[in-house]
């Protein structure tokens, strides 16, 4: 199929945790961006985050004072999805509701016609998103980690009706822009980080749940060991490192212990059930109110911030 030479402009549909992020990671790239929401409030609220994020990145100094105002310009809103016409990508980011991602591929197939390339910033494979688009080759998942601006990876899954041409296109793409894309060579539920995510959560919450430990015993089990090397070596390079036979055999050993259960544990659904959903209602597995939530999440982004300081 047919692909744009460049990528100049992009649409960024959806205006909340991921859309304003991505937005802001192609205007700081020097790329024309037209973010579309559903209303002019949540608009204008989306800029003002990102021109916060901005200030933040000058703070710590990632970027000049002066290209706050230059890369704001670069940033066009609307709240119709026609304003996609003419881009060269397109990045949807709206709630994760089947019908509502459904609808806006069937605008968006027929909005912007090719070679204009369709992604889905979803952590789902696209084939499920695509029922209604007549032209499902140039679809592909490009999946963002929240928060977009300080989170490298990029996942990016095609469907088995993708054209093969747009990965490395699109691949090509992010890297411009300073991404680090990974690519998948088929559709799985999940994608690669939210499935390793998982797996260490399913195991966190049965240790929790069974009375093996407290939650902070277990957090900083990770916290203060492993958790350390994870952003310097993955899990195979790890393996590899410290001896694949030593490995193996503790595999062996530990791997029919471990937790397989095919729902979450009984104590983390009361917590729900009972309106208690973590920092942001006060309560979860933790009392955060005799905990430091926002200090613990600006201390968060701010070893976020330190990783793209020695990257870049």
């Amino acid at each position: 199929m047919e692909l744009p030479g460049r990528c100049d402009t992009i649409a960024v549909i959806g205006n909340g945790l991921i859309g304003h992020g991505v937005a802001q990671v192609f205007a700081a790239a020097g790329r024309d961006v037209r973010l579309i929401g559903r209303s002019a409030a949540s608009l204008e609220r989306a800029l003002g985050r990102i021109r916060e994020s901005l200030e933040r990145f000058v703070a710590h100094g990632l970027l000049g004072a002066g290209h706050i105002d230059e890369i704001g310009r670069r940033i066009r809103v609307s709240t119709s999805l026609d304003e996609a016409a003419g881009a060269d990508l397109v990045i949807e980011a709206v709630p994760e509701d089947q019908a509502l991602k459904h609808a806006v591929f069937e605008r968006l197939d027929r909005a912007c016609p090719p070679p204009c390339v369709l992604a889905s910033s979803s952590g789902q494979p696209v084939s499920r998103l695509v029922d209604r688009v007549r032209r499902r080759e140039r679809v592909v998942a490009a999946h963002f980690w929240n928060p977009p601006q300080l989170i490298p990876l990029v996942e990016v899954c095609p469907a088995p009706e993708t054209a093969p041409a747009v990965v490395p296109w699109i691949v090509g793409v992010l890297r411009e822009v300073g991404k680090r894309p990974v690519v998948l060579d088929r559709e799985i539920d999940g994608f690669l980080g939210n499935r390793l995510q998982f797996a260490l959560l399913r195991e966190a919450l049965a240790l929790w749940a069974s009375g093996v430990a407290s939650a902070e015993a277990i957090d900083q089990a990770v916290t203060a060991s492993f958790g350390r090397r994870l952003a310097i070596t993955g899990p195979l390079e790890s393996a590899d490192l410290g001896g694949l036979d030593t490995f193996h055999a503790f595999a062996t050993f530990l791997f029919p212990d471990l937790d397989a259960s095919s729902a979450p544990p009984t104590a983390m659904g009361d917590l729900v059930r009972a309106g208690h959903r973590g920092l942001g209602s006060g309560r979860g597995i933790y009392d955060w109110s005799e905990r430091d939530g926002p200090g613990l999440v600006a201390a968060r982004a701010e070893e976020l911030f330190r990783h793209l300081r020695r990257a870049g």
